[in-house]
């Protein structure tokens, strides 16, 4: 699978893709009542992003703005987006109202997502203290060394692979108000090379003490992750636990179900799975009976196998 529609919502508001250099900007919407898609020219860019921003600002009353979502920037599959990161410090003072950010909201057309160049993004969450949801998209270069945010309650980063050195920052952060996170954790073909003891940190709970809910997916070490999720002290305050869009087997799954009770969540998602019919079963009986959501669609989940015998599984997203 691969990612083929832009972000149609950010902070509970519907998205609104700011019009390119020839459109008129006289009718635009209320500021606040849309999350603004800015996005710059891919090939042959009639403008870069930075100029698409500076228009944005220059034609909304940018103080009444609540969620932005950074689109296309030219090249992202051959440039990263410091300039970008550069605008938006610089332009903090201008955003007061600032509560959610979203960075490489790109469909497979303008960057297949294991292309995307991405940077440390950590001076977006210093310049905007008051930030409450903060997103992005791409693996590739991405840095996250460890911070302090008392504001962000949503954390959420796709990618086809999640270096290990992201996941570790991740975990040694301290976001006491943080209740929704979601990470990709992706293939080691796409630089997802975490391990399950990095996830160490994050499944204590010592530094999450709001979280809600967790989302561990899109892994090639899914049955490693259910396997640590199984005895992870922070399952015992989680609302909806997330590990879909992985390779995950029946010898995750019977891990996950030998470990603590989850009949206390609301949702048990593991879409995107290799699960047999009978483990299938186990899950629903265990946990679907005591009112607990489980999504177990198989989705595109399918196998190769070679000649050899060797089969062949896949996470949802990828390249």
């Amino acid at each position: 699978m691969t990612i083929g529609d832009h972000l149609d919502a950010l902070y509970r508001l519907p998205a609104y893709t700011f019009p390119g250099p020839d459109a008129r900007t006289d009718d635009l919407p209320e500021p606040d009542a849309f999350a603004w898609r800015i996005s710059g020219g891919v090939y042959d860019a009639e403008e870069d992003w930075t100029q698409a921003f500076a228009r944005f600002c220059d034609a909304v009353d940018t103080t009444r703005v609540r969620a932005l979502i950074v689109g296309a920037w030219e090249e992202a599959y051959d440039s990263d987006p410091s300039a970008v990161v550069e605008a938006l410090v610089s332009a903090r003072k201008r955003f007061p109202a600032l509560r959610a950010l979203f960075v490489g909201d790109m469909v497979m057309e303008e960057c297949e997502i294991s292309w995307i160049n991405q940077t440390d993004l950590t001076p977006l969450l210093a310049a905007y203290p008051e930030l409450e949801e903060f997103g992005v998209r791409g693996g590739s270069g991405l840095r996250f060394p460890p911070l302090e945010h008392s504001a962000l309650r949503r954390l959420t980063m796709e990618a086809g692979g999640l270096p290990a050195e992201v996941v570790r920052g991740v975990g040694a952060s301290d976001l006491p108000a943080l209740e929704h996170l979601d990470l990709w954790l992706g293939t080691p073909d796409y630089g997802g090379d975490s391990e399950a003891a990095d996830l160490e940190p994050i499944l204590s709970g010592a530094r999450l003490p709001r979280l809600r809910h967790l989302a561990l997916r899109n892994s090639e070490m899914q049955d490693a992750v259910a396997a640590a999720v199984a005895s992870a002290p922070v399952v015992a305050r989680l609302e909806v636990l997330d590990l879909s869009m992985g390779v995950l087997t029946d010898e995750g799954a019977a891990a996950l179900l030998a470990g603590q009770p989850l009949t206390h969540l609301k949702k048990l998602d593991l879409h995107h799975h290799y699960l047999s019919e009978a483990l299938q079963d186990r899950i629903r009986r265990t946990v679907e009976t005591e009112g607990v959501e489980v999504d177990l669609d198989r989705d595109d989940a399918d196998e190769d196998q070679d000649d050899d015998g060797t089969v062949w599984r896949y996470v949802a997203v990828g390249e």
